[in-house]
């Protein structure tokens, strides 16, 4: 195991490590909530961060797993376009912004605008999610285990939303839909790579009504 300890070594040593190498385990300690670690890797190394994590950590992540054993600063893997990113504890706000591919896990809670402009990343919350998550969501999957916050999925496009508990209101153009039964294969499979003990059953999904693809004079007031 590689050992990179920030009490001793910047960040950018940190990364300029990271981005080197082809492979291997790292371990990163005394991270102290310092910024943009181990962004843009694109090998499949194994990376483990031994505390909080600052502002955008793990940003355009692809093939790499990421374990953050702490907290997360706003935008965590954002832009991410495969490969994994765990966070144990919570995620400050636009978690998985705009990501396109991979698997986000966030162990505890997720603030404001998690998944905004998600372009095909999968996200689990397994505790709740703040104001305007999804907000334009165009791919991909959101799952919620607790609650969502105002205006789930304002705007959104062709992401899939399941959420478990409590939504306080949806947003423009975002309405509640049916469970068929690809739904939940689908996401029994990924609660279950996800490490969630929680019943697909107990899940309610939303998604577009598809009123705001083009523009209508009379839906002017809800763009």
């Amino acid at each position: 195991m590689n050992v990179v300890d920030l009490d001793t070594a910047s960040v950018r040593e940190l990364n300029s490590a990271l981005h080197a190498a082809a492979g291997g385990t790292w371990r990163v300690l005394n991270p102290k909530g310092a910024h943009a670690l181990a962004p843009g890797l694109d090998a499949p190394l194994h990376v483990e961060i031994a505390g909080h994590a600052g502002y955008y950590c793990a940003g355009m992540n692809q093939l790499a797993t990421v374990i953050i054993e702490g907290n997360a600063g706003t935008g965590l893997a954002e832009n991410m376009m495969s490969g994994l990113v765990h966070v144990k504890g919570n995620a400050s706000q636009s978690a998985g912004a705009t990501a396109h591919g991979g698997l986000l896990i966030i162990d505890g809670d997720a603030s404001a605008r998690c998944g905004i402009s998600m372009k095909g990343v999968d996200i689990v919350v397994k505790g709740s999610v703040g104001h305007m998550s999804a907000f334009m969501g165009q791919a991909g999957n959101l799952v919620v285990c607790g609650d969502a916050g105002d205006a789930l999925g304002d705007s959104i496009y062709e992401a899939r939303l399941f959420v478990r508990g409590k939504v306080a209101s949806l947003g423009a153009d975002c309405v509640e839909k049916d469970m068929r039964p690809e739904h939940l294969e689908w996401l029994a499979a990924t609660l279950e790579k996800s490490q969630s003990d929680t019943k697909p059953a107990d899940f309610r999904r939303y998604g577009s009504a598809r009123n705001l693809y083009q523009f209508k004079i009379d839906n002017a007031s809800s763009y």
